[in-house]
């Protein structure tokens, strides 16, 4: 896998030279990166990007710096792959200090330069020894994996060798391989208080259930870690969230793709995924503690009208409701009704209707 990463980085270099040797200007194509450009491929039912492109030359002082810096960047990563090392996003975005002009002015400039290489060599960051800065998510429930580490192999069940924590899903989810799975479903859920309080009450045990902490936005890892509990293990995904705009859009994520990394949506959308709540109905319905929408909540719902994720008659309905009762509510709101309202009465009753129990 190295060698092949390498390879593909080098091919990069290797098109520049081509390009120069037929007196062209040095370029590069990437698809144009909006919601406007991402198309539903009914093949693999995930959301992909489209045809439109961004082309960038040399033959602007701003283009050709980005080039520079790309450059800098694919040595950079095929050195490091050389040398079996590793390094995170913000550590490459630090050692670019010493590249002259081609150093990043901003993190997220050089985030997004990692995201084209990814889009041109069609590999994931983790294949160019690249982690993020964040722990992963934590899994806990009846399922046993074999994890590779630099110390070898480890066999870990996922609740009798794990603490109150659960297992902490690594980095790299490639090194994982399933050995024992008893689990019906996975339940991944956004809070961490919401993890503790199904872990507590005991939700995993009572309905075979394994159960994942998204930690707000999910990382790529986490995403596929579901993807491959769906795919491989063949187990229904529910995500259960918040009840905002902002929560729609972690669930948005795993189901359907994020607009920034779609071209990642073969391996990291899980498109069964199914959205268990807390739903705008459900702030009506129980009589929720419940917040006023703020301005940017507004424009953020209405965006997601006009995103070709949420065109669905579910979300359209669920989306223009919460609109028109001005209210979002927390996941944790459901304890307003008792500790064991979540686990006892609503998760079991709407499992039930979207027919996982």
């Amino acid at each position: 896998m190295d060698k092949h990463a390498v390879s593909k980085l080098l091919e990069i270099a290797d098109r520049w030279y081509s390009q120069i040797k037929r007196a062209e200007i040095p370029y590069i194509s990437l698809p144009t990166r909006t919601k406007h450009n991402i198309e539903y491929d009914e093949g693999t039912e995930v959301w992909k990007y489209g045809e439109k492109e961004t082309t960038r030359t040399a033959s602007t002082a701003k283009s050709a710096l980005h080039l520079l810096k790309m450059a800098y960047v694919v040595g950079f990563l095929k050195d490091q792959i050389g040398e079996n090392r590793s390094s995170t996003l913000r550590e490459m975005y630090y050692i670019s200090e010493g590249w002259k002009r081609a150093k990043f002015g901003a993190q997220d400039e050089s985030n997004f330069l990692v995201e084209d290489l990814e889009i041109i060599t069609e590999l994931s960051r983790e294949a160019f020894h690249l982690r993020p800065e964040e722990d992963g998510a934590s899994i806990f429930g009846p399922i046993k994996i074999r994890e590779q580490t630099r110390r070898g192999d480890k066999d870990i069940h996922c609740v009798e060798d794990v603490g109150e924590a659960g297992y902490s899903i690594p980095n790299n989810v490639e090194r994982l391989t399933f050995l024992e799975n008893d689990a019906k479903f996975v339940i991944a859920m956004e809070t961490g208080g919401m993890y503790a309080r199904l872990m507590e009450n005991g939700f995993s045990e009572e309905y075979d259930a394994v159960l994942l902490h998204l930690k707000g936005q999910p990382a790529r890892s986490t995403r596929r870690m579901l993807k491959r509990l769906n795919n491989e293990l063949g187990l229904p995904v529910v995500v259960f969230t918040d009840g905002d705009p902002w929560s729609y859009r972690i669930f948005a994520s795993i189901a359907y793709g994020s607009i920034k990394a779609a071209h990642m949506s073969d391996i990291l959308v899980t498109p069964g995924a199914q959205f268990v709540g807390v739903q705008p109905s459900d702030i009506s319905m129980y009589n929720l503690p419940s917040d006023h929408l703020t301005e940017g909540d507004i424009a953020a719902l209405k965006a997601e009208l006009t995103d070709p994720r949420f065109d669905t008659e579910y979300w359209r309905n669920q989306i223009n409701l919460q609109i028109k009762l001005g209210l979002k509510s927390e996941q944790q709101a459901f304890a307003a009704r008792g500790l064991d309202f979540v686990t006892k009465e609503y998760l079991p009753a709407r499992l039930s209707e979207m027919g996982i129990i």
